[in-house]
């Protein structure tokens, strides 16, 4: 194992943030979790795909934090790939969703994984994976 530098330990506390919020959703299109919105929280009847799909997303998450934790290298493009797939699923859960939701049901999870983006592209986190930048 590597030694783990600063850039890839706050991306796995951030991967474990996320997997918290995915993990919430997951309980929110289970029904178990109500939404929050300026009505008050609402209790929808469960909707099983999308319960799938954000459990799907728990388990990635956590394995990703696995492996940023041991300073993987598949992690780097794994996980910009697997914040973009989350910043869509949270793009289509606004906008598909249904049971009122709003921007803000989902605007932390969003956020995360705009910072796990944008700081998963910085050269100083490329060259803690052994990525070359590109200049």
């Amino acid at each position: 194992m590597k030694e783990r530098p600063f850039a890839v330990t706050v991306l796995a506390i951030l991967s474990a943030i996320a997997a918290v919020f995915a993990a919430v959703h997951a309980l929110q299109a289970l029904g178990i979790l109500p939404f929050f919105f300026i009505g008050g929280p609402s209790l929808p009847s469960a909707n099983w795909w999308a319960a799938l799909m954000w459990g799907l997303m728990v388990w990635v998450w956590v394995w990703l934090t696995r492996m940023l934790w041991n300073v993987e290298p598949a992690a780097w493009m794994f996980l910009a790939v697997i914040s973009v797939f989350n910043l869509i699923l949270d793009t289509t859960a606004i906008i598909f969703g249904g049971y009122g939701t709003t921007f803000s049901d989902y605007s932390l999870s969003f956020l995360v994984n705009g910072l796990i983006l944008l700081y998963v592209m910085l050269p100083g986190t490329k060259a803690a994976f052994g990525i070359p930048s590109n200049k």
